[in-house]
């Protein structure tokens, strides 16, 4: 009889056991669904439209996530911006042509950055084409072709090499008067940086910044999914795709001749410059990267869509981790060139072979 009681004693003692696991398990599968919630914000900054995808348990943890985020990206903007005549960038570019001028690490930091980047892509990339940017009519205007003085007068404004740097005292200066600093290529990438970093200090393992889909960064990928479906748009039509990739804790950046131009004489001059010949890139419509973080994807669609094809592939080998598309010729009838280009494991549709060219049509 004892041993029928010690028995059962045990065995309630067992069911309590399995009942308590029971509970924590269905507690654990009720806070992963609770958690398994995708929450959205957006709003303006740095001349487009950054939207955060963040999942979380609450609209409340999730806007506790968002303030910060959006707190750095308006930081950001006030520092970086040459539109604003407060912000740091403004201050360098007034005074820097006539005396060396101190700057904060976090922006000294950015333009070791950048100047790194410009001599390594043999100047395809500066940060210098300012007044490039205003002889041709892109700062604050539609486009026009410049003047042969004027174009020549920007010129002697331009050149990444003419930017002092004193890593003792953080200085910049400029070697010659009139130049201008201009973070456009680059400053939206390192905010998407930013706000990953605070996310993930803040334990965010899924979430997804965009800077107006032109620079984006996947961190984790979304329950159950193996990455986050990125698609890339077709050249003058967003509705559109030509390529869909699947991305998980890499940036993806694109750059485009379609979103500023003009036309003369039937040619098209679009807003991204070539630093080489202070002229706007001819024949090229679009230009894709996917690399480790949105600074380095912003810094490497630029010098691909300024070099083209063969140079840019070139370029891109130098970076292990880098994968490039490119769409060339007009709007109507274009290629697209893909190199290394990640496919979907068959989860988001197919995409080209690596180094395959391809002709799309309307």
């Amino acid at each position: 009889m004892e041993a029928w009681a010690l028995l059962g004693v045990v065995c309630f003692l067992l069911f309590g056991v399995k009942m308590a696991a029971d509970t924590r398990a269905g507690q654990k599968t009720e806070r992963v669904a609770q958690a398994a919630k995708l929450f959205t914000e957006s709003r303006q900054a740095m001349g487009t439209v950054f939207t955060i995808y963040v999942y979380a348990r609450s609209q409340e943890q999730a806007e506790a996530l968002f303030e910060p985020a959006f707190d750095e990206i308006e930081r950001l903007d006030r520092t970086l911006s040459n539109y604003e005549p407060e912000s740091e960038l403004s201050r360098m570019n007034r005074l820097a042509g006539s005396e060396w001028v101190t700057t904060d690490p976090e922006v000294f930091s950015l333009l070791q950055t950048c100047l790194g980047y410009s001599k390594r892509s043999g100047g395809t990339f500066d940060i210098t084409v300012g007044p490039l940017m205003r002889a041709w009519g892109f700062f604050r205007g539609q486009g026009h072709y410049p003047a042969p003085w004027e174009l020549a007068k920007a010129r002697e404004k331009t050149g990444w090499q003419k930017v002092q740097l004193d890593a003792a005292s953080r200085a910049v200066h400029f070697a010659v008067h009139g130049m201008e600093l201009d973070l456009g290529g680059i400053g939206k990438g390192y905010a998407v940086d930013r706000v990953i970093a605070i996310l993930r200090a803040a334990g965010v393992k899924v979430a997804m910044v965009d800077a107006g889909s032109s620079t984006l960064y996947a961190l984790g990928a979304p329950p159950g999914k193996k990455g986050w479906v990125v698609r890339v748009p077709r050249p003058g039509d967003r509705s559109k795709t030509i390529s869909t990739v699947l991305l998980k804790d890499e940036s993806l950046s694109t750059s485009g001749s379609y979103e500023k131009f003009f036309r003369l004489n039937g040619r098209t001059y679009c807003h991204i410059m070539d630093p080489r010949t202070g002229a706007p890139v001819e024949g090229m419509l679009q230009a894709t990267v996917i690399a480790a973080d949105g600074t380095t994807t912003e810094a490497l669609s630029k010098p691909m869509f300024v070099m083209g094809i063969e140079e840019g592939e070139k370029y891109l080998a130098t970076f292990p981790h880098a994968h490039g598309l490119w769409v060339v010729g007009e709007i109507d009838s274009f290629r697209v060139r893909e190199w290394r280009w990640p496919g979907c494991e068959g989860e988001c549709g197919e995409t080209v072979a690596d180094g395959r060219e391809r002709t799309a049509k309307p």
